[in-house]
């Protein structure tokens, strides 16, 4: 998630994701009470926000995308579906892992950067716990999800420039004023790449072993790295026969992850920041630096899976594709792991086996 310096334009990101948190907040006041309470014993918050983690976070669908296999001549393809999460996106996971961690260490207040979907689930997770929340944004981003946040009380502070820059601020931020630093790439990331490596063992629930191979949609790399994480830790454990080959897919020519892969470096090398293109489609997945990257592009490497681009037009497609093929309204940048796995099949035609694609957001 990148901004252009030089571009002054404000960017009206239309297609960040939806969310059924109304209903959620309804459904937990009595959680919601016990852990927004000082005067209670920290035991017992933390104990009512377990609780809401449990019943409401994660476990995302998986459903056998039985449509689509037919057309591209898959054995057996598996949608993963994190738009169910309260505020439409994967991000429910590490914002509520880390509100848990925040409320543990005694923090009051949290801080991270955002485009839109992350703050939402981060404003979402700490106004359940009583946390005050600072979300950092750049002042050229005008995402609707603005609103959402504020609706749960959080403190919008606009930066200069680009993410990235969002996040610098917000790290200094925290530091300065003893804030929890919920962004990425920082002392936080063993228990975000941990919530995400739920995702593999709902996967294994559902599946009884590993499937042949896990896409993602790739931006700082940090689900991806958290999946891959949460197979490894099966298969030591013996629980899976293998680990997946892990694919990731972005935006064409943006994101430092995929093209890392394709140029065969050992390590991420930051984009040109000017060359970066926002638009509507691809927003959620360009940076012109991958905060995890060098994480995702390790999973890649030591699976022997792959990475490719993914042009606006074709997630367009495959979004329109999934929904009447298979009644999801998933974000167009959710397909992107999808289309790098269907274009290698088209190229080279996989064994009958079982393949996951993640679809990382809901479409409003």
């Amino acid at each position: 998630m990148s901004g252009n310096d030089n571009n002054l334009s404000i960017f009206n990101i239309l297609d960040n994701a939806e969310g059924e948190y109304d209903q959620l907040t309804v459904d937990i006041e009595t959680q919601k009470k016990i852990a927004c309470d000082p005067r209670k014993a920290l035991e017992e918050r933390l104990e009512a926000l377990e609780d809401v983690i449990d019943s409401e976070i994660g476990d995302s669908n998986l459903g056998r995308a039985r449509n689509i296999e037919r057309q591209v001549g898959f054995r057996q393809l598996f949608l993963k579906f994190e738009g169910g999460n309260p505020s439409g996106t994967q991000k429910d996971r590490i914002a509520f892992a880390q509100a848990k961690d925040a409320l543990r260490r005694g923090f009051d207040a949290i801080t991270m950067a955002t485009c839109g979907n992350y703050g939402v689930a981060m404003a979402l997770a700490a106004s359940l716990v009583g946390l005050k929340c600072y979300i950092f944004i750049p002042q050229a981003f005008m995402t609707r999800r603005v609103n959402e946040m504020m609706q749960f009380s959080a403190e919008i502070i606009r930066t200069d420039g680009a993410y990235e820059n969002a996040v610098i601020k917000s790290r200094e931020y925290a530091e300065k004023n003893e804030i929890y630093d919920a962004n990425p790439g920082g002392a936080n990331t063993a228990i975000q790449l941990t919530a995400y490596g739920e995702i593999a063992y709902e996967i294994y629930d559902e599946l009884r072993d590993a499937p042949a191979v896990v896409a993602v949609p790739v931006s700082n790399g940090t689900t991806l790295a958290g999946i891959y994480k949460g197979f490894l830790s099966l298969y030591r454990r013996g629980k899976t026969s293998r680990i997946p080959r892990i694919v990731a897919g972005s935006s064409y020519m943006k994101n430092p992850i995929v093209t890392a892969y394709i140029k065969g470096y050992d390590i991420c090398i930051d984009l040109e920041p000017e060359k970066i293109r926002e638009t509507v489609i691809n927003e959620p997945l360009i940076n012109w630096h991958s905060i995890d990257g060098n994480h995702a592009l390790m999973a890649i490497r030591q699976t022997r899976g792959w990475a490719t681009n993914a042009s606006d037009k074709s997630m367009m497609a495959f979004s329109k594709l999934i929904r009447e093929q298979e009644g999801l309204h998933v974000l167009p940048a959710s397909t992107a792991g999808l289309i790098a796995l269907i274009e290698q099949h088209k190229r080279q035609s996989f064994s009958n086996d079982r393949y996951v694609a993640i679809l990382t957001g809901r479409k409003a």
